[in-house]
């Protein structure tokens, strides 16, 4: 009974029905996600164009910087396979955080908060991805097991100038100058620091009531990214200073996306988009413009009916006197007829 009644205060705490008065069937995705999208349309077509660039940085090579002889004592740590496969990126990190996004408004129906958490969930990982490769790109520091991708024969070659000269895998080689920072660990704290920051919203963990359980929550998708973070420099994919600033790149465009649809986390409205309130502004403001629309046309019919009233009043009055003025008394004509 213990355990029910901890967690029935849990999940009232994330019942948006104790929030605000609201119409949960006001914002649906039927009543109002053409509208939304169509409001967003610029937004929509801007992702498609971070995905372009992406994928150009993706397929570019990167600058190929001078590795002598002396450096490459640091970069003889063995080839493994990643621990956390480059297609389960996506995975936790976009599509775990879309479901808990439908899961809230499976509870709620506001269209808002699903179309505005997914934008900037996208938006989030996207620009962190066009960063994160831009870098790379641009700085084409070697992976810790650079040697091994260069001479996989063990057998080193370098030029006039002490520059490597190597004979391995074009695809091994290309990739071996893409240690600074690490996508895996970006793409992580991108998507997962978001979620973070949703989840802090949805529960109000920063309610000034103490609640310490809340913040498991919000760090569990922040565990789940520091994790994959370390599992790059075990692998010998990264350096750890490749692990930091990657983290640190995501974590901050993740803040910054987020701010843009929602409230801080810590703010009373912290649990809604901008857009819901806004839309909740609108609505109370129409239902008062039209309450008071509708009593200045009750004081109008009143007031007509209380002049028609006082006219037929008037008017009954005058025909009252007039009759009293034109009949003559029947006694007063005897009395003056009475004599002659």
């Amino acid at each position: 009974m213990a355990w029910k009644d901890v967690l029935g205060r849990f999940w009232a705490s994330v019942q948006p029905g104790r929030m605000v008065v609201a119409d949960p069937c006001a914002y649906t995705i039927k009543s109002h996600g053409t509208t939304v999208a169509r409001d967003h349309l610029r937004d929509w077509l801007i992702l498609l164009l971070l995905i372009v660039i992406e994928a150009i940085l993706f397929a570019i090579h990167p600058f190929y910087r001078f590795v002598g002889r002396d450096m490459m004592e640091d970069l003889k740590y063995p080839m493994k396979d990643n621990t956390v496969p480059v297609w389960a990126v996506p995975l936790y990190a976009v599509l775990l955080p879309i479901a808990v996004f439908l899961f809230f408004y499976l509870r709620r129906r506001d269209v808002y908060d699903l179309h505005h958490s997914v934008l900037g969930l996208l938006f989030s990982v996207l620009i962190t991805a066009v960063l994160t490769d831009a870098i790379k790109d641009a700085v084409g520091r070697p992976r810790p097991d650079f040697f091994w991708r260069c001479f996989p024969d063990g057998v080193e070659v370098y030029d006039k100038w002490g520059d490597v000269v190597c004979h391995g895998k074009a695809s091994d080689i290309k990739e071996g100058h893409k240690s600074f920072p690490s996508g895996h660990t970006s793409w992580s704290f991108a998507g997962l620091g978001f979620l973070s920051l949703y989840l802090s919203g949805k529960i109000k963990a920063f309610d000034h009531k103490g609640h310490v359980a809340k913040l498991c929550i919000v760090f569990l998708p922040l565990l789940a990214a520091c994790l994959v973070g370390v599992s790059r420099v075990d692998d010998y994919w990264h350096h750890w200073q490749d692990v930091f600033a990657g983290g640190l790149l995501g974590l901050v465009v993740a803040t910054f996306c987020y701010s843009q649809f929602f409230p801080p986390p810590y703010n009373d409205n912290g649990w809604g988009t901008y857009a819901y309130f806004r839309a909740m502004e609108q609505s109370q403001s129409n239902d008062t413009n039209s309450a008071q629309n509708q009593n200045a046309i009750n004081v109008h019919a009143l007031q007509a009916q209380v002049m028609t009233q006082e006219t037929r009043t008037n008017s009954d009055t005058f025909t009252s006197f007039s009759s009293h003025r034109q009949i003559p008394s029947p006694t007063l004509e005897a009395m003056e007829l009475g004599p002659k």
